[in-house]
């Protein structure tokens, strides 16, 4: 991995999800888009339920254009590769309303908590 800080105090590691928009999405019909983001929702919720995701959400606001971001999640499973592979089988990214990219997400140690996935397990 590359651009790792050196800090003097330890990090956590999360692999970071982030959604887009779709090359396909504005051509799809609003049913489709529908059934899609319903489909989209019961994956996401599954993964998190298998402990894959710890928290997946909707961004809005002012962004990057032409392509802002629309969703945020963090998982941490210490595999990028891992999270893009079950990312991708999102039938909403399949179908092409959605596109994802998978980062790895540093930050210091102990400073993010998950309380949803401490009382699910």
């Amino acid at each position: 991995m590359t651009g790792v800080p050196q800090v003097d105090f330890a990090l956590d590691t999360y692999e970071c999800i982030v959604l887009y928009p779709g090359a396909a999405g504005r051509a799809l019909p609003a049913e489709t888009v529908q059934r899609l983001q319903a489909e989209h929702l019961a994956h996401m919720q599954a993964l998190q339920r298998r402990g894959i995701i710890l928290i997946a959400g909707s961004v809005d606001g002012p962004a990057r254009e032409p392509d802002p971001p629309i969703g945020f999640g963090l998982a941490r499973t210490g595999s990028v590769d891992d999270v893009r592979s079950v990312m991708e089988a999102d039938p909403a990214v399949q179908a092409g309303l959605y596109r994802v990219d998978v980062m790895t997400f540093l930050c210091p140690e102990g400073s993010l908590e998950f309380p949803l996935v401490k009382t699910q397990s």
